[in-house]
């Protein structure tokens, strides 16, 4: 019996249990074995088959040459909707989580995690940016990041959910447009950044209405794709799981030396 491949799943040293939880439960059901990884964790990447870059704080703005917007609170009043579900959320982070507000500053884990996506894009390990994951693999590939995008957000609402609320537009011929066979689907957001300047080879393969971007893939690595939604958080939802399946199929390719297409 072949042995199931190993996919890391970086995240924080303290805190950011459920969304380990909820990545190492969607990864268990695509057949692989999840390995959850800090930067106080020793890993033997020889051994690594996948990764997932996970979701959590802001990558710090000195890794892309810019310095720390201080973003003031918006003033709007919430619905009573929204405020229902940032409740549920809230609870439930509290409920898995040692600290349930991320840090904003996580150098170390900006630095381990910027290793691993190059240490993936030199050896061909298929690779998922989840969120924040997205943004450091545009990160550690030259790219920028808009700090606040609710200046996009004068026409449409700025949705917050763990629930899918937003439309998102694939592009045609895209790896994620193969892996969904859709060219539009509803996903969740907890994101306030986003892709600025693309990282080289890299390119746009899902957007909002506004041109938000929500997915990026690298162009010349045959698995390296961000999205900005959380799929982890909808195990309920076939569709979302495809990406975690298509992850873990790349990884058995590469340890069986198939090419992946």
């Amino acid at each position: 019996m072949n042995k199931r491949p190993m996919i890391a799943v970086t995240g924080p040293k303290e805190g950011g249990l459920f969304a380990w939880v909820m990545t190492w439960l969607a990864i268990k059901r695509a057949g692989a074995k999840p390995v959850r990884i800090t930067d106080e964790t020793s890993t033997d990447m020889d051994q690594l088959d996948g990764i997932v870059l996970g979701g959590g704080s802001d990558i710090f703005p000195e890794n892309y040459g810019e310095e720390l917007l201080i973003i003031k609170e918006s003033t709007k009043q919430n619905s009573l909707k929204a405020t229902l579900w940032g409740t549920i959320l809230f609870f439930l982070r509290l409920l898995f989580s040692v600290k349930t507000v991320p840090l904003r500053k996580d150098i170390a884990r900006d630095h381990l995690e910027i290793e691993l996506c190059l240490y993936a894009l030199e050896n061909q390990l298929p690779t998922l940016g989840i969120c924040r994951g997205a943004q450091l693999i545009n990160i550690a590939l030259g790219g920028t990041l808009h700090q606040d995008i609710r200046i996009f957000y004068t026409e449409t609402p700025q949705i917050r959910s763990i629930l899918p609320r937003k439309q998102v537009y694939l592009t045609k011929n895209s790896r994620l447009r193969k892996i969904f066979n859709v060219e539009s689907f509803l996903v969740n957001s907890l994101h306030n950044q986003s892709v600025k300047k693309l990282g080289l080879d890299l390119i746009i393969t899902a957007r909002e209405k506004n041109k938000i971007t929500q997915a990026i893939e690298h162009t010349k690595h045959p698995f390296m794709i961000g999205v900005q939604w959380h799929p982890e958080y909808l195990p309920h939802i076939k569709i979302q799981q495809k990406l975690f399946k298509s992850l873990v199929d790349s990884s058995k390719k590469l340890r069986e030396n198939i090419p992946v297409v």
